[in-house]
C-alpha cells in the first residue's frame, strides 16, 4: 500500500515536485484529512470554496443542475482528482453543484491561504495550477466554435466538456427530450437521430429522460481540434 507521502506526490497539482520540496511543504503547511461515509454530503451548491479539495481515496459524485431542476449533469470523480479547482479564485468562489460520497471517501483539504503559500514556494506547484486553469478556460472557446456549426452531437459534447472535469466518468445528463428539442430549437426526430447515431458509435446510451455518456474522450473528440488533456 502506498504511503500517504506517495499519495500526495501522485496528486495532479503536486506532480513533478521534488521529494525534498514536498517534504518541506508537508512540514510547513496545514493539511486536513477528512473521511466521508457513503451518501454523505461533502459540499453543497453555492457553498463557499475556501479550500482546495483533493480526493485521496474512494469516489464522489458531483451534480450540477439549473434552478428549476429540469436539467442536470452528474459526474463521478475518483482518487487523485481535485473537486472544482477552478472555483477557488475568481468572481464566483462557490461550488457549482452538490458533491456527495458514493462510497467511503478520504479527502485532503488545504485552506486557500495555505495553498497560496504553497504556490509561491515552487514554480512547479504554480505551473500545475495555472495549466489546469488555462485548460478549463480554453475548452469554452473550442466548444463555442463547435456549437456554431449547429451539429447536435457537437452541442451535446460541448455541454459535457463545459460541465464535467477531464477525468470524470459515469456522466449522466438528466433532461427530457422534449426540453432538449426546445432548447436546441430542433424537431424531436432530429434529436433522436443524433442520439441514435452516438449510441451506435458506443459513445452514449439514452432513454427519454437521460443521456448516459459511455466514452467521454470519444464524445469530446467530436469537437473540432479538441485537445483537452486527461493527465
Amino acid at each position: 500500500m502506498d504511503s500517504m507521502f506517495d499519495i500526495l506526490m501522485g496528486l495532479p497539482l503536486f506532480k513533478g515536485v521534488s521529494k525534498d520540496r514536498m517534504a518541506k511543504t508537508v512540514g510547513t503547511s496545514k493539511f486536513h484529512f477528512l473521511k466521508y461515509l457513503p451518501g454523505e454530503t461533502i459540499f453543497r451548491p453555492e457553498q463557499q470554496c475556501t479550500e482546495i479539495a483533493f480526493i485521496i481515496s474512494g469516489t464522489v459524485e458531483i451534480t450540477i443542475a439549473n434552478p428549476d431542476g429540469r436539467f442536470s449533469v452528474s459526474q463521478s470523480l475518483a482518487a487523485q482528482d481535485v473537486v472544482s479547482p477552478d472555483f477557488l479564485f475568481g468572481k464566483i468562489t462557490s461550488y457549482p453543484g452538490l458533491v456527495k460520497a458514493k462510497d467511503t471517501v478520504g479527502m485532503l483539504l488545504i485552506d486557500k491561504r495555505d495553498y497560496i503559500t504553497i504556490l509561491h514556494s515552487d514554480d512547479v506547484f504554480l505551473f500545475n495550477y495555472i495549466n489546469l486553469l488555462s485548460m478549463n478556460a480554453q475548452k469554452a472557446v473550442e466548444g463555442i466554435l463547435a456549437v456554431s456549426t449547429g451539429d447536435i452531437a457537437e452541442r451535446i459534447a460541448f455541454w459535457i466538456s463545459a460541465l464535467t472535469q477531464p477525468r470524470s466518468f459515469d456522466i449522466r445528463l438528466e433532461c427530457r427530450q422534449r426540453d432538449l428539442t426546445g432548447l436546441f430549437g430542433i424537431p424531436r426526430t432530429t434529436l433522436r437521430a443524433a442520439l441514435e447515431d452516438l449510441k451506435q458509435k458506443e459513445l452514449i446510451d439514452y432513454n427519454p429522460n437521460c443521456i448516459h455518456v459511455l466514452d467521454r474522450r470519444g464524445l469530446l473528440a467530436l469537437l473540432h481540434n479538441h485537445s483537452e488533456s486527461e493527465d
